[in-house]
């Protein structure tokens, strides 16, 4: 396998007019791309003296150019790090220093955070690069391109740095080669049924692996169109929808949510859709349900930033009949459930472990956390199923948020999805909390529909029947808003502090 620039310069040989991105009324054709991606490279190259095995750090929104520099890193057999723009400036500075970053592009917006950054520590080169001044492609327009046919990567070099979510402890960079990115195209596009007649809409950050490389990369590779939004806004996505088109896309649960919410949603076009992909948490049915009652497929979709993520998957035959699951081990991917050393049986719950060419090469410099994240060859993902005797995948929880009250274990995404089908819960986050008697219970952190709608003496109940016993949350708290990090997902640690604090207040008030 060759650098995989090689696929923008086939696609700009086979359909150099072809739309390859759309972004703010902007169009990069295929054969305009490849033109940027060697500039850029050339710009890379002999203005910033970047070279095989360099960092370059990109602080932004979703742009044309985050694609462009990733496959001009490609062409250099240099790493890109995209930057998490909601991250707190010694976050952001932690990224930097911990990748060795040696050129960091930044759009102009994040001035004022670069300035804090440089505050906390010394940073490397800085280049800003404004996308509506047609940003780091048009700055390249008069460097001597780089050819494909002089690339120096290879499919065993990295390409991205992607720092994990942090939920928990401080992110760490994740390695990702070249062919990782090529199996995990190869996997979305087989999941998906991707070809050069689709059109994706990407709304998700492009710092991440969903929105990067769910359907983004694998549209690239096929030689389809992508339409690029900066953020996620429910009202441009329902616009675009009836606008631009678009055939899929890919939106995790707090963007199902808001654009279910949103007013327009009822009138909303959603007749070029023929699939929406989801996952990056435990997805409730009904937002799902949501789509396919209008319609729309919704694929899920399994995996991890260390895993490309696209590892198990669904299929557009097998989403109706399988809704709810995670899907099966993908095309260019082995997975298992290992129980107490041993491959579980049928039915079983135990930690998913996946191999393949699309999974980390490991931690970047964490050659221990790289050593406790793999089995065998195998890469451990923290995360508990079950498969049923077809080998479809059911989601249950993470493992880390595993109850064990009284010596049972309590999965909080089982009490979770009872939750979500209160009428009067909008949102849930069950944790378990310190408990004398039993060691941990079950606390249900709630977001209610409606303000003052949330009572716990109304919601315990409801459990009667539903659940054993002993799985029954101790307590309702009612919150507002649940914690989430830039992808959405919710901060299990706030969430837990959040119960913890009200609690001690409600035992504080009885005592008085």
């Amino acid at each position: 396998m060759t650098s995989i620039d090689s696929w923008i310069e086939a696609h700009a040989r086979f359909t150099p007019d072809k739309p390859a991105v759309l972004f703010d009324g902007m169009v990069l054709s295929y054969r305009e791309m490849a033109r940027a991606v060697a500039t850029v490279a050339g710009l890379l190259r002999d203005r910033h003296g970047v070279r095989r095995g360099d960092r370059v750090a990109y602080l932004g929104t979703n742009a044309p150019d985050t694609l462009v520099l990733l496959f001009a890193a490609a062409r250099l057999g240099a790493i890109l790090v995209p930057l998490n723009w909601r991250l707190a400036p010694p976050e952001l500075l932690h990224a930097v220093a911990d990748s060795g970053a040696r050129l960091l592009i930044h759009q102009p917006a994040f001035s004022q955070v670069l300035e804090a950054m440089a505050a906390e520590g010394p940073l490397p080169e800085c280049v800003s690069a404004d996308p509506g001044e047609g940003g780091v492609i048009r700055m390249a327009a008069g460097d001597t391109p780089i050819r494909h046919e002089a690339s120096e990567g290879t499919a065993r070099d990295a390409l991205l740095l992607v720092y994990t979510s942090g939920t928990t402890g401080r992110p760490k960079g994740a390695v990702l080669t070249q062919a990782a990115v090529q199996a995990n195209a190869l996997n979305a596009i087989h999941m998906q049924g991707l070809t050069s007649a689709d059109t994706v809409l990407t709304v998700l950050p492009l710092f991440h692996v969903g929105g990067l490389n769910i359907q983004t990369t694998p549209a690239l590779y096929v030689g389809a169109s992508v339409i690029l939004h900066a953020r996620f806004h429910p009202e441009d996505v329902l616009k675009s929808l009836a606008a631009d088109r678009p055939s899929a896309t890919v939106l995790v649960p707090a963007t199902l949510a808001a654009v279910l919410a949103h007013p327009g949603w009822s009138a909303a076009d959603l007749s070029s859709l023929r699939l929406v992909a989801t996952g990056s948490s435990d997805v409730p049915r009904e937002l799902m349900r949501g789509f396919v009652d209008r319609g729309v497929p919704v694929l899920q979709v399994y995996g991890a930033t260390e895993t490309g993520p696209v590892s198990i998957y669904q299929r557009l035959d097998d989403a109706a009949e399988e809704f709810g699951a995670i899907g099966r081990a993908g095309l260019h991917t082995s997975a298992r459930i290992m129980l107490d050393g041993r491959e579980a049986e049928v039915g079983e719950v135990g930690e998913i472990e996946l191999k393949g060419p699309n999974v980390t090469a490991g931690y970047w410099n964490r050659p221990e956390a790289t050593h406790e994240s793999f089995h065998a060859g195998w890469f451990r993902t923290g995360d508990l199923a079950e498969a049923d005797a077809a080998g479809v995948y059911w989601f249950r929880d993470r493992l880390k948020n595993v109850i064990i009250s009284g010596g049972e274990n309590i999965y909080p995404a089982e009490i979770e999805r009872i939750l979500h089908g209160f009428p009067q819960v909008r949102e849930a986050a069950v944790v378990g909390v310190a408990d004398a008697q039993w060691g941990e219970t079950p606390v249900a952190v709630v977001v209610p529909v409606s303000e003052g709608g949330c009572d716990q003496a109304t919601l315990l109940p409801q459990f009667a029947g539903r659940l054993a016993r002993y799985k029954h949350p101790k307590a309702v708290v009612c919150v507002p808003a649940l914690p989430r990090n830039a992808l959405g997902k919710i901060q299990l640690d706030k969430v837990r502090k959040m119960a913890e604090d009200a609690l001690e207040d409600r035992t504080a008030s009885n005592k008085a």
